[in-house]
């Protein structure tokens, strides 16, 4: 399915919480779909928990770069 076809569903289920059923169910959609994104990029593995923490070491942040260009070049 393309990006296209997602956003346009994504952006229609907005619009029918928002107008059944008004702004609180347009946020709970648009939260939950959210919370959805992150858990699919995380499961694919395009997004890592790690991401989401300061890391203190700055060769450490390029160790996971240089795993991360592997990562991209095998694929």
């Amino acid at each position: 399915m393309s990006k296209s076809v997602v956003g346009l569903a994504a952006g229609m289920a907005l619009g029918f919480a928002a107008y059944f059923g008004g702004f609180w169910a347009f946020l709970l959609v648009l939260v939950l779909g959210a919370v959805g994104l992150v858990a699919g990029l995380l499961v694919e593995g395009d997004l890592e928990p790690g991401d989401f923490v300061r890391r203190r070491d700055d060769q450490e942040r390029i160790r996971d770069d240089q795993r991360r260009a592997r990562r991209d070049w095998r694929q």
